[in-house]
């Protein structure tokens, strides 16, 4: 090496030197500010409650919300059939898919619906109302999303014409200051929040309570989907052609409709958040809405079947839940029991709560305003309690409906993230009037659970997951 050459390289490497040293002060400062967080949580936090809504995209409540990622930032809202043609228009919306021929929603009848995004109120009028409901399904959801360029939501939509839709909330009906609007407007709210796995809400309620999807070894053959198959309709069935349960099917334990007992889901062995609770001794339950009329009917009334979700009652399908077992009996409840357990000091560490059918939003069987008052009414209850000054409460939904959405989901495995959906972090130590960026996912939620509990992760999935912690101040 030629002298000049060596003073030049020792040169470079004392330049460099205070940038690695700063680089290690700055890693160490971090660890040190995520382990005191901890342990502020730790201290302060002592009771977490999520309510699980259901199917809207982000977009779909919350495209106009200021500071967010909302619809303004859409670089790209165009929309293209099966074969890769630009739509100049979306079809008009469905009352309901499920008959034949579907029937057009008649607030539509003579308007001509832009192949972009729209507000809704803008025919329904309010949203205290039905509308119909759409696809959501495992692989239908995969081809919508199109690789992250979001442009066949129409294309693969059996309610192609609502799929673009969103709810203006902040609008002429002066509802800024009312219900989840106002909860976001207060404290935090996430705009970089995906549902974890691609489809529909039995999907996603099983990655919510276990990070994975369960698995059926030998289902009855017409539940095998065929992905590679161009014929089949939309690739869609209940089962992956290597065995696992990806749309709605219904557990072997009760209460479930009235099936034959081959097309239920076997018992799942894998752990999930119930089991991890209770080996860390840490108080919990599921509230679910009208869970003791479910078990007293026993999926023999249609009536009451069409409005109560068997298929959103994730515990259920697990061994460790199964019928007779004590965790059964001790840890799946009726909703009216979260409402007592305030009043009576009693209220477990964690709870999950899953609002009744015509009180979780779902559009179809629910209406929009129905289900946000239903989370207010938490909500108040919660704050107007002895447990509000301890506590964390989630607001977020299963996924999102077959509701389009302008930002393209990370890619993590085979089963998702799919699309984004809102999340609300509300807390006296929530941050205040925030619109928190961190990219979370629905088990970030089960991240956050174990990480204030000290409990394992489930898979890598909640393992690698961001916890929350952006979304709070705890000085």
């Amino acid at each position: 090496m030629q002298k000049g050459a060596y003073h030049l390289s020792l040169l470079g490497a004392l330049m460099f030197l205070p940038i690695f040293i700063f680089s290690q002060r700055s890693s160490t400062t971090k660890a040190e500010d995520t382990a005191e967080k901890i342990a502020q949580l730790n201290k302060k936090v002592k009771h977490i409650i999520v309510i699980y809504e259901e199917n809207w995209s982000f977009d779909g409540l919350f495209g106009d919300f200021p500071g967010a990622n909302n619809l303004t930032r859409a670089k790209n809202t165009k929309q293209y059939d099966t074969k890769g043609v630009l739509l100049k228009s979306a079809p008009q919306p469905f009352v309901n898919t499920y008959t034949r021929p579907a029937i057009v929603d008649s607030r539509f009848n003579g308007i001509t619906l832009p192949a972009a995004p729209y507000d809704l109120l803008k025919y329904i009028k309010t949203p205290n109302t039905k509308t119909g409901d759409l696809r959501h399904l495992f692989y239908s959801e995969q081809l919508q999303i199109d690789s992250g360029r979001m442009d066949k939501f129409i294309a693969y939509s059996d309610n192609g014409g609502l799929t673009m839709s969103y709810i203006n909330l902040h609008n002429e009906l002066h509802l800024l200051d009312t219900l989840e609007w106002k909860l976001a407007s207060q404290y935090t709210l996430c705009d970089n929040f995906f549902h974890s796995a691609f489809g529909g809400s039995f999907l996603n309620h099983q990655w919510f309570v276990s990070a994975s999807s369960p698995d059926w070894n030998n289902p009855p053959k017409g539940y095998l989907a065929d992905p590679e198959n161009p014929n089949a309709d939309l690739r869609d069935t209940r089962v992956t052609p290597d065995g696992y349960v990806v749309n709605t099917s219904y557990s072997i334990n009760r209460p479930h409709p009235p099936v034959g007992e081959d097309s239920l889901v076997p018992y799942q062995k894998k752990p999930n958040i119930g089991d991890r609770l209770i080996e860390g001794n840490v108080s919990w339950a599921w509230y679910s809405g009208g869970w003791d009329e479910a078990v007293q009917k026993d999926g023999k009334d249609k009536e009451f079947n069409k409005e109560f979700q068997y298929h959103h009652q994730p515990l259920l399908y697990f061994e460790s839940f199964k019928d007779g077992s004590e965790n059964k009996k001790r840890y799946i409840r009726d909703e009216q029991r979260f409402f007592s357990a305030l009043s009576t000091d009693s209220l477990p560490s964690v709870c999950f709560i899953k609002p009744f059918g015509t009180e979780n939003e779902h559009p179809g069987y629910s209406d929009l305003w129905l289900g946000m008052e239903h989370a207010q009414k938490l909500v108040d209850s919660i704050m107007h309690s002895k447990y509000w000054d301890e506590t964390v409460i989630i607001i977020t939904s299963d996924e999102n409906g077959g509701r389009w959405d302008h930002v393209s989901p990370p890619k993590i495995d085979r089963w998702g993230p799919g699309t984004r959906i809102p999340a609300l972090i509300i807390s006296p130590f929530a941050k205040k009037g925030y619109i928190d960026h961190t990219q979370y996912e629905t088990v970030s939620i089960l991240k956050f659970i174990e990480t204030r509990f000290d409990l394992k992760p489930l898979t890598n999935r909640d393992g690698m997951a961001n916890d929350l912690l952006n979304a709070f101040d705890f000085k």
